[in-house]
């Protein structure tokens, strides 16, 4: 009877085929139920009419492929073919033709059950996993046959380029072929096939080759393969047992007649390699670690690869390592010159986002300065005219810092501005930025915020503090004030139609104000010491008498406490005075 034989953990699982129609997935209903979540419900059903049998994919979210071929309509299966849903590889057996594997079975003893009551040398399945890249498959062996069986010489990669006594004028002549085909690639995935077209001209024997390499996650992948005869099957199959030998002991392996070998005649995976001859050697970095493996092989029982042959691969492999590690490298300096370009004009779109000029109105002066701690930040002010004699004040910090920060602080600006133009009281326009931060709030994006509206003409001010430091006052006799904390509301964008308090106070001649980011009192020196809330209100206290002269006197300090240490966070300060006359 016609079977689906399912490949899986070292075991064969069957399943009899009968009837006209047998649907496999996940559904319990299914005649054959599968347990991956990356097989559909209902993902396939085969399609059984008198002797021949086919399978037709039912709208599965990862295809059905035979043979390594996607599978388009109803699709016939013969005996033998290869057949994957999902991650589950199955074998069709028609219950007609004998495999190669039991074939060589009857020929020669299973050393595992010879001499054993009841052995009966049944074919072992391989646990396999199907990796796809390219123009075809590559499958990784990942049975536990012993590799060193099939190992027929390896070779350490020394210095590099393996035994330079052995054929120099040949390896130098491959090594400048190398050179020349990659001369000008700067792209990795153009780079891979120019090695392989190489290395198929100096190894004229060669039927297949493939190129592996570690990805981010370190596990080893397909990059690129080829065939010699685009006709030829386009599945490639790799031995795990030698790979893993191949990467952890940074050595090359020649392993000969892997499919003649009557030891491996229990093997599915070996009996259908047809591999008369392979080589595979690591690709180490420029610190000797490997990245990558490359291998080919040779179907040709005449040609068979020689240990000379070995070590001139393990020269080429070197030097297209190399390369590879240059192009990478080159690949990431164009990668971080475009993303530095790409954060310099971030930077001066966000620095447009700032106020041009500071006000001149006579009585009062204005300071205010911005230093992100990286190309761009999330820390934020603006100074908007209100008519002759108004001037609204908004300073705000954003949760975090660099990118994410910075996109939140364009959009409060683009907020500020589009309210502060139609609500002149400071309540009504702290409310109503509020709602709209909260309407598109981003998780853990909140602002803390200030927003002044100044009276030039009666000296008065209105503040609404949104969760943020209250500035620091500094009287004409030098003495320190701030606002209370009872009036501190929640941070914008944490809940909606929040009614924030309003803070009413004279501007007195000679008082300054001082609103600043925690980027200034968190500032830290190699230490680990922090500038400090108290140290930040006595050199206020202390400091110089105009506005200007304490702003930057009060970042001077900031940076002379930092003793060159990198920023942790965006600095902000800004302030404004009466003068005392």
């Amino acid at each position: 009877m016609a079977q689906f034989v399912l490949l899986s953990g070292g075991d064969a699982t069957s399943y009899d085929l009968n009837g006209t129609e047998m649907v496999l997935g996940r559904h319990p209903e299914c005649d054959i139920v599968l347990q991956s979540n990356m097989v559909s419900r209902k993902h396939a059903r085969i399609i059984i009419a008198g002797s021949q049998v086919s399978i037709e994919d039912l709208g599965s979210g990862n295809g059905t492929f035979v043979n390594g071929d996607k599978t388009e309509g109803i699709r016939p299966l013969h005996h033998d073919d290869r057949i994957k849903l999902g991650p589950l590889l199955f074998r069709y057996d028609d219950g007609k033709t004998p495999t190669a594997a039991a074939s060589a079975s009857s020929r020669t003893p299973n050393p595992a059950t010879a001499g054993k009551p009841g052995g009966s040398n049944p074919t072992v399945i391989p646990k396999s996993n199907l990796l796809s890249g390219g123009q075809g498959t590559i499958q990784f062996d990942l049975s536990n046959d012993d590799g060193a069986h099939t190992i027929m010489g390896a070779a350490d990669v020394g210095g590099g380029f393996g035994s330079l006594n052995v054929k120099p004028e040949v390896k130098l002549k491959a090594i400048l072929e190398i050179n020349r085909s990659l001369a000008g690639t700067t792209e990795l995935e153009l780079m891979l096939p120019k090695i392989l077209n190489t290395l198929f001209s100096i190894f004229p024997q060669a039927d297949r080759g493939s190129i592996l390499l570690k990805d981010d996650s370190g596990q080893i992948v397909p990059r690129a393969f080829k065939h010699r005869r685009g006709d030829s099957d386009e599945s490639v199959r790799i031995s795990k047992t030698i790979l893993n030998k191949v990467l952890e002991e940074r050595k090359g392996i020649l392993s000969a007649d892997a499919s003649s070998d009557l030891r491996f005649s229990g093997s599915e995976s070996i009996s259908n390699l047809t591999i008369r001859s392979m080589m595979c050697v690591p690709m180490l970095s420029l610190d000797g670690e490997p990245i990558g493996a490359i291998n080919i092989d040779t179907q040709n029982p005449i040609s068979q690869f020689r240990p000379d042959d070995l070590d001139l691969l393990l020269a080429v492999s070197s030097q297209a390592a190399l390369s590879y590690e240059n192009t990478r490298l080159l690949a990431s300096h164009a990668e971080k010159t475009k993303y530095d370009n790409e954060m310099r004009i971030a930077r001066n779109v966000q620095r447009a986002l700032l106020p041009d000029d500071l006000p001149k109105a006579a009585g009062y002066e204005f300071f205010a300065a911005y230093e992100a701690a990286q190309a761009v930040g999330g820390d934020y002010y603006d100074i908007i005219p209100l008519g002759e004699d108004k001037i609204c004040l908004a300073f705000g910090d954003v949760a975090g810092k660099g990118v994410p920060a910075s996109l939140v602080m364009s959009r409060i600006s683009s907020i500020v501005r589009g309210t502060i133009e139609f609500f002149n009281d400071v309540q009504s326009a702290a409310n109503r930025i509020n709602n709209h931060m909260c309407a598109k709030a981003v998780e853990g994006r909140f602002v803390t915020f200030v927003l002044v509206i100044i009276d030039m003409k009666n000296h008065h001010m209105s503040l609404v503090n949104a969760g943020h430091m209250s500035p620091i006052i500094r009287k004409p006799d030098g003495s320190i004030e701030e606002f209370s904390d009872a009036n501190i509301g929640v941070p914008l964008g944490v809940i909606e139609d929040f009614q924030y308090d309003v803070e009413d106070r004279a501007i007195n001649p000679g008082e300054t104000f001082v609103i600043y980011t925690d980027g200034v009192s968190e500032a830290m020196n190699h230490q680990s010491d922090l500038y400090g809330t108290e140290h930040l209100r006595d050199f206020i206290q202390k400091g110089p008498a105009s506005t200007t002269a304490l702003g930057e006197a009060i970042l001077k300090d900031v940076k002379r406490h930092a003793d060159g240490r990198p920023q942790n966070d965006d600095i902000t300060l800004m302030c404004f005075g009466r003068a005392a006359t």
